[in-house]
């Protein structure tokens, strides 16, 4: 497939599929007029780099998994169950993380103050200034746990 019939396809701009390309995300031969050509399996691989996008998962994350993938060929049902399983406790931690934050975020809402530097509930005294600049109250995402 061209480029150009691979992002009408996928409704990803051109250079977006020359920049996943760059970074080793999707790969391409070329013709004798050095024009690229997409095998049908990139379209699975190109779906899932924006499947990946919408659930947060930075594209080095996608590039670790599929560097496991085959190029040359469409990968298996059982090659991608393995990733399936191995984004799912990172997709639970993110979550969780979500979830604590609505709640967070519910409670301050509630509260009616308009500066979390004065809100008298969570953050009294402004305390958390003493910890630095930012959002003090926000973990940072834990980081998954590799195979």
């Amino acid at each position: 497939m061209t480029v150009g019939e691979v992002a009408r396809r996928t409704g990803v701009a051109v250079s977006a599929l020359h920049f996943y390309e760059a970074q080793g995300l999707i790969f391409s031969t070329r013709t004798a007029g050095n024009q690229r050509r997409y095998a049908r399996h990139m379209l699975r691989r190109i779906s899932l780099i924006q499947v990946a996008k919408r659930l947060g998962i930075p594209l080095h994350d996608v590039a670790e998994v599929f560097r496991d993938l085959p190029h040359s060929r469409r990968p298996t049902r059982r090659e991608w169950d393995r990733i399936a399983r191995r984004w799912s406790a990172d997709l639970e931690l993110r979550r969780a993380a979500l979830e604590r934050l609505q709640a967070d975020l519910a409670g301050c809402i509630g509260c009616g103050c308009v500066s979390m530097s004065r809100c008298r509930l969570i953050n009294p005294s402004d305390a958390l200034a003493q910890d630095g600049p930012g959002a003090r109250r926000l973990e940072p995402l834990p980081e998954p746990e590799r195979d």
